[in-house]
């Protein structure tokens, strides 16, 4: 293993190490940020057959880029670009049918929508060609009424909301993310890589089992089906999928979201407001989520502490997940923010075993 860890982290090295020696892992990252400090920067195992992971090894992070697509849209509010209690047919007139007229720009950061997925079967190629996939949302009616209660948005999230930054912006919502945040940060994250990454992208190994899913969770999550071994191709890597497939590593998502655990500023400049930030807070929706089938508090573009799925304290903490196990949580009472980023794929959509046992180890450490 390699990297640095404060001593009074040793716990979490010793349990990332443990599992990487066990075949828990087969490659993993762990990143904790504290008060402006990287207390926590650890990597190891191997990124594919016989090829180490590197300080400089990336891995499609899944749903945390989510929190990222959060960030963009969060900063557009800053600006005054939009109006999070705005309409989404304010900008995106086509948006306005089928009952959605009344869909506001807060109900697609917090799930509430009514559109976590597509009537039409998708193929992979149609989720790459995103603005037509987000043209087939806007013609398309909600699944449940728009703002009770969530539905989680699975793989529309990135399209919904990034046709939104398209057509208020200009710019993709990757781009605003490289140029806004990833690069003035010197974050190595992507979301719509070049090819210049593609030999250092992890290769993933699949989950055990697929997920137990109801019919409603189905439709919302298999359509469509990929195998993981796409994730590693040109055409997936290159690609815009703000849902699903940000390319990085624990040390650059937790750089890029330690943004929203300082406050706004970090390194002395100043990327969102304390405003703005407060809105992620607000609360969207808090009941079964009829995707995932668990309690999600969800917030403004995270989910809010939900100790039964991530073993959090309460207070100013906001958090997601990818599929297989990565995290981030940023805990603003603390200054600090705690991400995991790996390729061996755990079972469970939300809160896998080993993520939670390396955010309770993080928990554990900061409170002695």
């Amino acid at each position: 293993m390699n990297g640095h860890c404060h001593p009074r982290f040793a716990p979490l090295r010793d349990l990332l190490e443990r599992n990487l020696a066990e075949g828990e892992e087969r490659g993993a990252s762990i990143c904790v940020v504290q008060d402006g400090e990287t207390v926590v920067d650890l990597w190891g195992g191997e990124a594919r057959n016989d090829v180490p992971w590197e300080r400089d090894t990336l891995v499609n992070t899944f749903s945390v880029t989510k929190t990222m697509l959060a960030l963009v849209v969060l900063r557009l509010a800053d600006a005054g670009t939009i109006d999070l209690d705005a309409p989404v047919a304010r900008y995106w007139p086509e948006f306005a049918v089928q009952g959605k007229s009344e869909v506001l720009v807060r109900h697609v950061l917090g799930h509430t929508s009514g559109l976590p997925g597509w009537d039409q079967e998708m193929t992979l190629a149609d989720l790459c060609d995103t603005r037509r996939a987000a043209a087939l949302l806007a013609a398309q009616a909600p699944w449940f009424e728009p703002g009770q209660g969530s539905g989680y948005q699975a793989i529309s999230h990135g399209h919904l909301l990034g046709e939104l930054v398209q057509r208020t912006d200009g710019r993709t919502a990757g781009a605003v993310l490289r140029e806004d945040f990833a690069e003035p940060l010197g974050a190595d994250y992507w979301l719509g890589a070049p090819e210049s990454v593609d030999e250092r992208v992890a290769v993933l190994k699949s989950p055990p089992h697929a997920p137990d899913l109801d019919e409603f969770g189905k439709r919302a999550l298999l359509n469509p089906m990929f195998s993981m071994k796409v994730t590693t191709t040109r055409d997936f890597l290159g690609a815009e999928l703000g849902g699903l497939n940000g390319q990085g590593n624990a040390r650059s998502v937790a750089r890029v979201q330690s943004v929203v655990s300082h406050g706004g500023v970090v390194d002395g400049k100043r990327y969102l407001s304390p405003e703005v930030i407060e809105r992620i807070f607000e609360v969207q929706s808090d009941s079964p989520d009829r995707v995932l089938g668990h309690r999600i508090p969800f917030g403004t573009g995270y989910a809010l502490p939900a100790p039964e799925l991530m073993p959090t304290p309460s207070g100013r903490i906001c958090w997601w997940v990818g599929n297989g196990g990565a995290v981030v949580v940023n805990d603003l009472d603390r200054r600090m923010t705690i991400a995991y980023a790996m390729n061996k794929m755990a079972a469970g959509l939300v809160g896998a075993a080993k993520t939670r046992d390396y955010v309770r180890t993080t928990y554990d450490c900061v409170e002695v």
